[in-house]
């Protein structure tokens, strides 16, 4: 389980434009790492889409925008276009960096239970340590959420 003031665990995987993406590419800058069930769900989608009506405020704090879930490149490509989302995605197929954040576990829905991601949010400070852990965020709020937690 990751925890605030711990340095965020490093991880190497494929963005929605088939490149590599490091999170320490991006030390020096504030990083927004998103982690979400499922491209174009009801409640992925409006979490994505509060992150894109709001990109400009997380710009303009200097943040990099990374959402992850275990979709494959395909996936997110059709996503980020469906929506005009501005921002990176990356492929976690396998949810080995999931399961490095302690999001992925057990859930349930409608009597069944299952694998799958927890949505939760780390904000992760220029330096490469967790500033903050956002667990079970709520997809209508969590822009704004976000945005309240970022170093203005």
């Amino acid at each position: 389980m990751v925890e605030e003031g711990e340095p965020a665990p490093d991880f190497e995987l494929t963005s929605d434009s088939g490149e590599q993406v490091k999170l320490s590419d991006f030390r020096g800058k504030p990083v927004v790492l998103y982690f979400y069930p499922k491209d174009d769900t009801p409640g992925c989608t409006t979490q994505a889409t509060g992150i894109r009506d709001n990109y400009g405020a997380f710009a303009d704090r200097g943040a990099v925008v990374l959402g992850v879930s275990p979709d494959e490149e395909t996936s997110h490509v059709k996503f980020k276009k469906k929506y005009g989302l501005p921002f990176t995605l990356l492929a976690d197929p396998e949810h080995k960096v999931a399961d490095d954040y302690g999001v992925w576990g057990e859930k349930s829905a409608y009597g069944k239970t299952y694998m799958g991601v927890e949505r939760s949010t780390f904000l992760i400070d220029s330096e490469g340590n967790v500033a903050k852990v956002m667990r079970k965020v709520k997809p209508d709020t969590h822009a704004d959420d976000v945005l309240a937690a970022l170093p203005s």
